[in-house]
């Protein structure tokens, strides 16, 4: 058994990397904060499951608590760190650039500062797809230059990128850094595109399509995402950046129709300009993930997005 600590652990990827390291065995640590992003209560309610088991411990406490973060260490003195937790989001780091530095930059800063002086074996840090900035060079590879990012947020991942890299360098801390590309799936973030895209055209409202339809994502499915993870657990490197992705696009055009097959209802589309911060593409080379990690993913988006749209509808009739 190893003891693993999940930092952004009652979040939709942390919960669901939780869930899944427990039912194989390894004891888990989970910080989070609980803040107000979105509704804590289904922060709470994606732990619940894990909270039943009896190698599962929770921290309630903010990253950029220096102390509070060395305090846990201290305690727990875990083999492997999983650093999830981040302020997320494009457009809203647009509005608070200030919050995202403290959060993503300061606060991961705190984590590296633990794992430096009480050396787990490694460090797996989530790093974005956003890091290409409006790059049109596809498919994206870790090699691309990442010079110019159009967010704060964008900013901020690069940034803990470099962080990583010095750690790795100056102090000999193990270093996985993963690109992720638009995850999506069960617990997905209700203000993320395919979560809130089900949930108004299930309910017959305005879905608001930013552009002509035409722009593409990366989608991944957390499942494969959970494949990834789980393997740069298992497969400590000095220092590698891997993009987890699903290695093809989707239109959100086309995003928009699969959404209205799986739930038998038609979207009643919205159209609005492009907004601040936005890329035309994103899209993921993976061959260096599946070389050195054994990345494969499965899903493809019509599956990812009925078992997507039947999680949304098991939690309508359990809340009706």
């Amino acid at each position: 058994m190893r003891k693993i600590l999940i930092t952004g652990a009652a979040g939709f990827i942390g919960s669901s990397l939780a869930d899944r390291l427990l039912s194989r065995g390894d004891c888990v640590i989970g910080i989070d904060d609980f803040n107000d992003y979105y509704d804590p209560s289904v922060k709470r309610d994606n732990i619940a499951k894990a909270a039943q088991h009896p190698n599962w411990r929770l921290y309630e406490m903010d990253i950029c608590d220096e102390q509070a973060v060395r305090d846990v260490f201290g305690k727990e003195r875990p083999d492997v760190v999983v650093h999830l937790a981040a302020r997320a989001g494009v457009r809203p780091s647009l509005k608070d650039p200030n919050l995202y530095n403290r959060v993503n930059v300061i606060g991961s800063q705190h984590i590296l500062d633990a794992c430096r002086d009480f050396r787990p074996s490694h460090l797996v840090f989530a790093s974005s797809s956003s890091v290409y900035g409006g790059s049109t060079r596809v498919p994206f590879s870790e090699e691309d230059p990442v010079m110019t990012p159009i967010s704060p947020y964008a900013a901020t991942k690069r940034m803990n990128e470099l962080q990583g890299h010095v750690y790795s360098h100056i102090y000999g801390l193990n270093v996985t850094m993963l690109r992720f590309f638009t995850v999506y799936g069960p617990r997905q973030r209700p203000d993320m595109a395919i979560h809130k895209f089900i949930r108004l055209i299930d309910r017959e409202k305005p879905v608001p399509m930013f552009g002509d339809g035409s722009t593409q994502r990366d989608y991944t499915f957390i499942d494969d995402i959970l494949d990834g993870l789980e393997k740069a657990i298992d497969k400590p490197f000095r220092y590698e950046i891997f993009n987890l992705g699903e290695s093809r696009t989707t239109t959100l055009l086309d995003l928009i129709r699969l959404i209205e097959r799986a739930l038998g209802k038609k979207a009643l589309i919205e159209q609005q300009p492009l907004q601040p911060g936005d890329v035309s593409i994103t899209y993921a080379n993976i061959d260096k993930a599946r070389e050195l990690l054994g990345y494969a993913p499965k899903y493809s988006m019509e599956e990812g997005i009925e078992k997507t749209v039947a999680w949304y509808l098991s939690r309508q009739v359990s809340t009706d």
